[in-house]
């Protein structure tokens, strides 16, 4: 028997086999293409919803293949590879894991979910200290950030009301 699996399902498979990692999940009341539109701008809105991030360039795209050097808030450098496409983000550095996950929900709104930290060089395994709040911070600057694009006319108007966070071990 097989199951269709959403990328916010995917999202929590791949947490799963990364020890430590959590993942953060809220239901926000806009369509997929106006929050996706928001998470998938990895130059531009990325770093402003994600609190640690000051400044993220790609260097290189290979069909959903991604290559970005990031900078965070405290100075520190990363060299993230990975995957982007609609819905789905997974970038690893040799420091960091960032995971990026978007479905539509039942209620009209999108569904999604974050998960990442410090990475322990050579191990499928974060660092899990601060990561909950981190997370939480995120998702919830994320909708604010969508809400902008939406107020000013950018993406399509929202959809219901939000929900709060809800973070997995």
């Amino acid at each position: 028997m097989t199951y269709a699996l959403d990328e916010v399902n995917r999202l929590r498979i791949m947490a799963a086999g990364v020890r430590g990692a959590r993942v953060a999940e809220q239901v926000v009341p806009a369509p997929l293409d106006t929050v996706w539109a928001v998470m998938g701008d990895l130059e531009g809105e990325f770093g402003r919803f994600q609190p640690d991030m000051r400044s993220i360039r790609v260097v290189r795209t290979t069909g959903d293949r991604v290559e970005a050097l990031a900078r965070s808030k405290y100075g520190f450098r990363a060299h993230f590879r990975g995957v982007l496409r609609p819905g789905w983000c997974w970038l690893q550095s040799r420091f960091l894991i960032v995971g990026m996950a978007a479905a539509p929900d039942p209620s009209g709104g999108t569904r999604v979910a974050l998960t990442g930290g410090v990475r322990i060089p050579g191990r499928a395994a974060v660092v899990p200290f601060g990561t909950s709040g981190e997370l939480t911070r995120a998702l919830t600057r994320l909708e604010a950030r969508v809400d902008r694009r939406a107020a000013s006319g950018a993406a399509q108007p929202r959809i219901g009301a939000g929900r709060r966070p809800r973070l997995s071990p």
